[in-house]
C-alpha cells in the first residue's frame, strides 16, 4: 500500500495550504523558455513522483546516465495539490498547500529547470479527507468547472500535466455522495478538451479508476499514462492503454530493495511495457537506487550531480 507519507502529506495539506487559484507571480506567469532539447535515450519513460513538504523538485534533474548523458528521468510530479470541498457552496475545488504554492509561485527555479532538460512536470491531485472526489460529482457541470480549475493551473503555471490520485476523499464526508459512474468520465472528457496537447495521467487506486465508462463514452484512451499504486510489486493497471503507455512496476526509492527495483525494471523490457514509476526522490545522493533500474531499463548507470 502507500506509505504513511501520503496520508502525512494529505494531513498538512488540509492544514497548512491555500486555495490554488491565488495571483500568480510573474515568475510564474512568464513564458517557459524552449527546452533544451533531452539527449535522446532508448527505453521506457521513467517517472519521479516528489514529495514536495519534504523534498525540492530540483532532485530530479540531478540524475544522468553515465552512457550518453540522458536524463535519469522523463516526468516529474508534484506531489501533491488536493480536491478540497467548499461546505458553504457544496462544491469542490482545487487547493494548494504552502509547499505546492511554493512551488508553484517559484516556477522559474522550481519548474523551468527541469523543463529546460526536457523533463515534463506533472501536478498530482490528491483527496485531502473532505468528501470531495474525483468520483462524485454531482453533475456534468460541477465536473466540469473542476476540470477547468485544473487546466487553468496547468497554463497558468506553465505545466505539462495533471495526474489524478483517487486516495484519501472520504467520500461522504461533509454530505457528499458516494462515487457515481458518470463522474470522473465527465471530468476526464472536459479536461481533455481543455488541454488536448497535455499530459493526463492515472494513479490507478480508488473509485474513479474503476468508473473509466459511462453512456457509451470510454475515457481509457484519453489519457496519457496509468500506472501501478502499490511499491515493490509488479500489477498491471486495469485500462484499456498499450503496453507503451503502462506502469506495471512500481518503486519506492530507498524504500523497495535494489534488488526488486532491478528485478521489476527487467521484467518492465522483458514484457515490453513502456513506463518505470519510482516514488520519494528526495535529497540525497540516490545514484545507486536510481541506477538499479537504468541499467535494466537503459543499459546504463546513472550519475548524481549537485
Amino acid at each position: 500500500m502507500r506509505t504513511a507519507a501520503l496520508a502525512l502529506s494529505a494531513v498538512a495539506a488540509l492544514t497548512l495550504g491555500t486555495t490554488a487559484m491565488t495571483s500568480p507571480t510573474d515568475a510564474a506567469a512568464a513564458p517557459a523558455p524552449a527546452p533544451t532539447p533531452a539527449v535522446k535515450k532508448q527505453g521506457p519513460t521513467s517517472v519521479a513522483y516528489v514529495e514536495v513538504n519534504n523534498n525540492s523538485m530540483l532532485n530530479v534533474g540531478k540524475y544522468k546516465l553515465a552512457n550518453g548523458g540522458g536524463n535519469a528521468f522523463d516526468v516529474a510530479v508534484i506531489f501533491a495539490a488536493n480536491i478540497n470541498y467548499d461546505t458553504t457552496k457544496k462544491a469542490a475545488y482545487l487547493h494548494f498547500n504552502e509547499n505546492v504554492q511554493r512551488v508553484l509561485d517559484n516556477a522559474v527555479t522550481e519548474i523551468r529547470p527541469l523543463q529546460e532538460k526536457g523533463i515534463k512536470v506533472v501536478l498530482s491531485v490528491l483527496g485531502n479527507h473532505q468528501g470531495a472526489g474525483f468520483a462524485n460529482f454531482p453533475s456534468k457541470q460541477a465536473a466540469s468547472t473542476f476540470a477547468k480549475q485544473l487546466s487553468d493551473t496547468v497554463s497558468k503555471y506553465r505545466l505539462d500535466g495533471i495526474d489524478f490520485d483517487d486516495e484519501y476523499a472520504e467520500y461522504g464526508n461533509n454530505g457528499t455522495g458516494q462515487p457515481n459512474a458518470s463522474s470522473f468520465v465527465h471530468l476526464v472528457t472536459a479536461l481533455r478538451a481543455n488541454m488536448p496537447d497535455k499530459i493526463i495521467s492515472l494513479y490507478n487506486i480508488g473509485p474513479a479508476a474503476s468508473r473509466l465508462s459511462y453512456g457509451g463514452v470510454d475515457i481509457s484512451s484519453k489519457f496519457n499514462y496509468a500506472w501501478n499504486p502499490y511499491y515493490g510489486t509488479w500489477q498491471v493497471p486495469g485500462i484499456s492503454l498499450p503496453k507503451s503507455k503502462l506502469s506495471p512496476a512500481a518503486v519506492e526509492i530507498g524504500g523497495t530493495s535494489r534488488s526488486t527495483v532491478a528485478s521489476l525494471a527487467r521484467r518492465t523490457v522483458n514484457e515490453g511495457y513502456g513506463v518505470y514509476l519510482t516514488y520519494n526522490l528526495d535529497g540525497n545522493d540516490r545514484s545507486a537506487d536510481v541506477s538499479a533500474f537504468t541499467k535494466e531499463l537503459y543499459g546504463s548507470d546513472a550519475v548524481y550531480t549537485r
